[in-house]
């Protein structure tokens, strides 16, 4: 009998400890390459990090690898506010910034023309939905647009959109 009474009182100790084991094995990284990007010669790499069910925080870095596109790079920290139903998915709402480089035409009247890397950092907003299978496999699209804040040479605006494809692990 005290064995019993011993079994039960440790129950709930034990179903804590299981219930602690299936929260760890949710997966909360992902790694995504901006296919859209990348075929326009502009590969964009992006980490996120998923701090619950409903928000994440990530970081993308994108490279210009042709001479005729006015961005240079892009370092672009974001957040973003998932309303979908499973884990970070779905409809998202997402505020980032970019930190960027643009090469600016400089006319010179009576002189040789040149161009000027200007470095130059955005804030904007972006619109969009995050699909993943039950393997990890993760998709998304994404729109939205940020404007520069101090430097009037640079570009006006920085686009943020794409069709992504990763793996949450």
């Amino acid at each position: 009998m005290k064995k019993i009474i011993l079994a039960f009182a440790f129950m709930p100790v034990f179903s804590n400890v299981i219930a602690q084991e299936s929260n760890d094995t949710i997966k909360k990284h992902e790694l995504k390459l901006n296919v859209f990007y990348t075929l326009g010669a502009l590969p964009e790499v992006t980490y996120e990090y998923l701090l619950n069910d409903e928000s994440a925080i990530g970081m993308s870095v994108l490279f210009s690898v042709d001479d005729d596109i006015e961005l240079n790079w892009g370092l672009t920290p974001y957040y973003r506010f998932y309303f979908g139903k499973k884990h970070a998915a779905g409809f998202f709402l997402e505020g980032f910034g970019m930190l960027n480089s643009s090469e600016e035409f400089i006319y010179s009247y009576g002189g040789p023309n040149t161009y000027e890397d200007q470095i130059d950092f955005a804030l904007g907003l972006a619109l969009g939905g995050k699909f993943i299978t039950k393997k990890g496999f993760v998709g998304e699209l994404y729109l939205g647009a940020g404007g520069n804040l101090f430097n009037e040479n640079a570009i006006d605006g920085v686009p943020r959109f794409g069709i992504s494809l990763g793996k949450r692990f």
